[in-house]
């Protein structure tokens, strides 16, 4: 079977049979292709007693799909046990996630740990690799498998070989710049209105009056002549007269201010788990 680098191989182990044909049904259903079940005749894992001659057989069986000899040899053990192996090959790279989680909402069983189980068994997988680090056909390049592990993330539970492949870790940087804002227009007018005054004036008037006094005396010669005597009144009165004057000028200025504003927002950054080493990785998501 020749992998086409359009579709992706999955497989996963389950125990009993009825997990592995309802994993089985459901890829068939959302459009996995070349799905196969290995293993129907087994009783279930855990009910047969395991024989090495069974592991190497299965091992052998199994050389039609590009395994890693070292998957082939745990699908090989775990199948000599009574389980059960689904195996979808050419799954296009839209329905990878999609079966993923099919494997694994249908009771898929971890094999790294089941593998950590046998090994304390006294397991050997090496035991049962005709030819240790080689694939069963095709280009060594091209062989990928998928194996599923419900330990992790089914979107993230491959054993891929990505050599190659790059993430790129983007992270957002906060550029604050500057921009002028109308605040709008200060504007000073001008006009008239008439204000009422008032004011207080002292004004002097003179009047004649006419006074009698009573005499005793002689009268002279030209007692009966004729006579007008007259005197003249004076009055003030106000008289009232405007000035204009310049009291006060206005005039407009602009005054700069300076000020520190707060600024607060968010930035996305890509962060990256490195899974799979003793070292510790964690400075790379702080640099």
């Amino acid at each position: 079977m020749t992998y086409e680098s359009t579709g992706r191989t999955l497989s996963a182990m389950f125990d009993t049979k009825a997990e592995a044909d309802r994993a089985a049904a459901a890829l068939r259903e959302i459009g996995a292709t070349d799905v196969v079940l290995h293993g129907e005749s087994n009783p279930g894992y855990g009910e047969v007693r395991h024989e090495e001659t069974e592991s190497r057989g299965f091992f052998e069986a199994l050389g039609d799909f590009f395994f890693p000899d070292e998957d082939r040899a745990a699908y090989a053990e775990g199948l000599s046990r009574g389980g059960y192996l689904v195996t979808a090959t050419n799954v296009p790279e839209n329905l990878v996630a999609p079966s993923l989680e099919v494997l694994e909402s249908e009771g898929s069983v971890d094999l790294d740990a089941r593998e950590d189980e046998w090994r304390g068994d006294g397991w050997d997988q090496t035991a049962y690799m005709s030819t240790p680090g080689a694939y069963a056909a095709g280009d060594p390049a091209l062989a990928v498998t998928e194996r599923h592990d419900t330990s992790a993330d089914p979107a993230l539970a491959r054993d891929v070989d990505a050599t190659g492949e790059k993430i790129d870790v983007v992270e957002e940087q906060l550029n604050i710049g500057k921009r002028d804002v109308d605040l709008g227009t200060v504007r000073v007018r001008s006009y008239v209105r008439e204000v009422p005054v008032s004011e207080d004036v002292q004004l002097t008037s003179e009047r004649v009056e006419i006074q009698r006094n009573p005499v005793d005396r002689e009268a002279g010669a030209g007692a009966f002549e004729e006579r007008v005597i007259e005197a003249r009144e004076h009055s003030e009165e106000a008289i009232v007269d405007k000035e204009a004057r310049v009291v006060e000028e206005i005039e407009l200025a602009k005054k700069r201010e300076t000020r520190t504003e707060h600024v607060e927002d968010t930035v996305r950054k890509t962060e990256v788990e490195i899974e799979g080493r003793d070292t510790d990785e964690r400075d790379l998501n702080e640099r």
